[in-house]
């Protein structure tokens, strides 16, 4: 059996984790924390980094600090994880989904501006499998109409996005060029939100973190993430004691999730090293029967780098993906499809009044994805592809 994925342990989880117990210190916002947040701020550039216990918690920490209000509207893809939806829902947005792109599943920057009105607060792009939306039209758009951009990128570590941004409006974005014209996804937008869980290219099981780039949000961030509490200043000495300032929750990992991750992290350019070549072995393999238009390949756009954070299939109907998944599954491979619509949703179909979003269907009905982990090997990816030959055949 080829399961669908396997969390990566890279073999220092288990020391990183001693140390955190022997320093004393296992509760939220001790030395792997900060380790954690000083190597994406190193690393990336992104202006402040706090970790969270999941991405949906980053999130959620975002619409708390867009001080988004009942009747805001929140500008989103619908083929996204509920996640993406549910923190600004719980703050009393109306959300508006706009359809995907045509070559692949991220929202589709050309559909957002007929969408903005009056009520619209901010544009949420989802990053699909690592791949940049188009974040030059997004941000622009934002600039134009004075609205917050919250990238959920939660499948983006490591991913970059190479087209040219509105600097003029957005200053901070300056310090985010590390090679060449290269913006660390995250890292465009007011705020971007990531995710650690076990199905993601770095992982502690459950985790997440927060990307204050836009320093105006800083101070408020540490408070909301500190349960409403100036904590943060009173352990930098900034205060004589905390008290409780603000709205917050408990958003802050344990010292041991903060260390497994930081052992993860050590090991960065392997892992991505490693799961490039395995995404690079499909796309050779499948190239041929894509070019036959059996199905369709992921498409990396010019302004987008590719993390290999998944790989998968456009199927040519809702029929034939279920019938490759079966015939991949009676050969020991496990695969995957993916979202379900969320303006189609149970909980939100009766809301939804936006247009159509025929591209998002077929993702929805068309997409199967292939295993994707480090410990794959090669061989492994040769014969899934030998697989998926067989069954056109």
């Amino acid at each position: 059996m080829i399961p669908f994925n396997k969390p990566f342990i890279v073999g220092k989880e288990l020391d990183c984790i001693a140390q955190a117990v022997a320093s004393g210190k296992i509760s939220g916002n001790g030395p792997f924390t900060k380790k954690c947040q000083s190597f994406f701020e190193t690393h990336y550039g992104f202006t402040r980094c706090l970790l969270t216990t999941s991405g949906t918690d980053a999130l959620e920490m975002a619409a708390i600090l867009a001080d988004i209000q009942p009747g805001d509207e929140v500008i989103m893809p619908s083929f996204t994880f509920v996640s993406t939806a549910l923190a600004f829902v719980r703050q009393g947005a109306v959300i508006v989904f706009a359809d995907s792109c045509e070559d692949n599943p991220n929202l589709d920057a050309d559909r957002i501006e007929p969408l903005i009105t009056s009520r619209t607060k901010a544009i949420v792009p989802v990053h699909y499998a690592g791949v940049a939306c188009d974040m030059g039209k997004i941000m622009t758009l934002a600039a134009k109409y004075s609205l917050l951009v919250i990238a959920d990128s939660a499948h983006a570590v490591d991913a970059y996005y190479t087209g040219t941004l509105p600097d003029a409006q957005f200053p901070w974005q300056q310090r985010l060029k590390k090679e060449g014209d290269r913006y660390p996804l995250g890292g465009i937008g007011h705020l971007g939100c990531f995710s650690f869980h076990e199905t993601k290219n770095i992982q502690c099981g459950e985790g997440g973190m927060l990307a204050i780039n836009d320093p105006r949000f800083i101070r408020r961030a540490e408070i909301i993430w500190e349960k409403g509490t100036n904590r943060a200043e009173y352990f930098r000495g900034e205060v004589h004691k905390y008290e409780w300032v603000d709205v917050g929750s408990s958003f802050l990992p344990s010292g041991i999730t903060a260390a497994f991750l930081w052992a993860q992290l050590e090991e960065l350019r392997k892992i991505q090293d490693k799961r490039v070549l395995l995404w690079e072995g499909y796309w050779k393999g499948l190239k041929p029967l894509a070019e036959k238009g059996l199905f369709s390949l992921p498409h990396i756009p010019a302004y987008a780098t590719n993390n290999a954070h998944m790989f998968y299939l456009v199927c040519r109907s809702h029929e034939e993906r279920g019938q490759l998944m079966d015939a991949l599954a009676a050969k020991g491979i496990q695969t995957a499809t993916h979202y379900q619509s969320l303006h189609d949703s149970t909980y939100y179909r009766h809301k939804h009044k936006g247009p159509t979003l025929v591209n998002c269907k077929r993702y929805v009905n068309c997409l199967v994805r292939l295993p994707m982990f480090y410990e794959l090997e090669l061989a492994q990816v040769r014969s899934i592809v030998a697989a998926v030959k067989r069954f056109y055949a």
